[in-house]
């Protein structure tokens, strides 16, 4: 079993929602965090929440310097990084075709850039965080966990062909990292898995509508939305139990997504 205590997280989209709410649950178990997120003020203010346990990072995921530059920073200012979290991600939804309900003929279409635009952090960022935090963990002789974070949506959410295209691809990255690790001799030090949150309790789905928020929770058996501390609570058992590797855990409250999605 790993101990958390003294041990160097790298979270991108750090700066906010799940992935600030990671960083301060690892901190008030003994970790030490660096943070990586596009806004700067939003990066200090975290810092400033979290203390000297965590450093910051202005980090664009889809630029290969700036994700160069991250993993290197975590090595400069703590020394080691025992778990890469590369939580950033954005959503662009909509329908891929819509067509008018009364004339049946389309009236608006995904655009490319709103596609391109999801692919680009949620599937190409992840890669790049991944590639350079853990070339950086096989060169130093770190030993840790790589947890990445999938969705519900990966089965296919109307709405988000888009997002949920990148979550399906992301869930399927374990799998592929601990077969090549293995094949390398590095996959019993540095393992890698991802979690696929439903519903979680966010500014965003806080703040929506009350009406359509029970109806999203009318299918979530345990009746709520998941709290951002219940994730967190699931990495850091999947980054202390060494056994758990190449998978994809969900943490949904029961959610099944109807024909509907």
């Amino acid at each position: 079993m790993l101990e958390i205590k003294d041990a160097v997280a790298v979270v991108t989209g750090g700066a906010s929602g799940i992935g600030l709410a990671f960083a301060k649950y690892w901190v008030k178990r003994g970790g030490r965090v660096l943070l990586g997120d596009v806004s700067v003020p939003a990066l200090e203010a975290a810092k400033a929440s979290i203390g000297d346990a965590a450093e910051i990072v202005a980090c664009d995921v889809t630029c290969e310097a700036d994700n160069q530059r991250l993993a290197q920073t975590a090595i400069d200012a703590f020394g080691k990084i025992n778990l890469v979290a590369p939580f950033a991600g954005i959503i662009k939804d909509g329908l891929m075709l819509a067509p008018d309900r009364e004339t049946g003929k389309v009236v608006s279409k995904m655009s490319l850039d709103q596609f391109r635009a999801v692919v680009d952090v949620n599937l190409t960022g992840v890669f790049l965080t991944v590639r350079e935090c853990a070339e950086q963990m096989i060169n130093n002789g770190d030993r840790g966990l790589i947890c990445l974070v999938s969705s519900t949506g990966s089965l296919g959410t109307a709405g988000q062909i888009n997002y949920s295209s990148t979550k399906a691809a992301v869930s399927v990255m374990p799998k592929v990292i601990t077969a090549e690790f293995f094949r390398r001799g590095v996959a019993d030090r540095i393992r890698c898995v991802a979690v696929a949150p439903g519903y979680v309790a966010t500014p965003i789905l806080e703040g929506m509508n009350q009406k359509a928020l029970a109806r999203i929770l009318e299918n979530v058996p345990i009746g709520r939305l998941i709290e951002p501390d219940e994730i967190a609570s699931l990495v850091c058992e999947l980054y202390r139990n060494e056994a758990l590797t190449g998978d994809v855990y969900f943490i949904h409250g029961g959610l099944r997504l109807g024909s509907k999605g």
